[in-house]
């Protein structure tokens, strides 16, 4: 047991003095090229580290300074990884309220185009060609009515001048009628007076 504990002290002073022989040349290596990337740091840490058997051995400030950089790497990424989280959430933000004016937009367009698509009659919509439809429907209904009213009139005009033609005519041969009639009614008076006369005188 004593053997192993003398064993340990043992290699513990010989790896002491070693990590402090091997660290001026690190020291040189160090200055030879500077990476102060989080990679760079631990490539270094690596290097200026001394070796025992499988492992590295890692001086505490060494340890603290390189603990230090990777805890202000991790802020500075945090940082930055929020700003663009705040950006990335604003850039939703304009593309959800561009999205709703390009809705409002496409409805208002929607709106716009039924509107001057179609014709208010009565309150009810109609389509423009069923409005245009109609309206010609109308017109065409109207004009025939119209003809056909001007066609019923001219037709009762040459009826009614046919009747007051046929009533001069009528009025005419009744009037010669008469006039016949009462000729013949005086020469039969004449007659009968004159037959009298004969029978009185006889």
């Amino acid at each position: 047991m004593k053997f192993k504990i003398l064993l340990i002290l043992f290699l513990a002073i010989s790896f002491s003095n070693f990590s402090q022989e091997s660290e001026p040349e690190t020291q040189v290596q160090e200055t030879v090229e500077e990476d102060n990337s989080l990679e760079g740091q631990f490539d270094k840490i690596y290097r200026i580290s001394t070796t025992y058997q499988v492992y590295k051995v890692i001086g505490k400030d060494k340890y603290l300074e390189l603990k230090k950089n990777v805890l202000d790497s991790l802020k500075d990424a945090k940082s930055l990884i929020s700003e663009k989280e705040s950006l990335l959430k604003a850039e939703r933000d304009n593309i959800k309220s561009t999205k709703d004016l390009l809705l409002k937009t496409q409805s208002e367009l929607e709106a716009s185009k039924k509107n001057e698509n179609s014709i208010s009659l009565f309150g009810t919509e109609l389509s423009k060609t069923t409005y245009n439809l109609l309206l010609w429907s109308i017109i065409i209904v109207s004009l025939l009515a119209l003809f056909y009213f001007i066609f019923k009139f001219s037709q009762s005009n040459v009826l009614t001048k046919e009747a007051k033609n046929n009533l001069l005519d009528v009025e005419q041969e009744f009037e010669q009628h008469r006039k016949k009639s009462l000729e013949r009614e005086q020469k039969l008076r004449r007659q009968l007076q004159d037959e009298v006369n004969k029978l009185r005188n006889s």
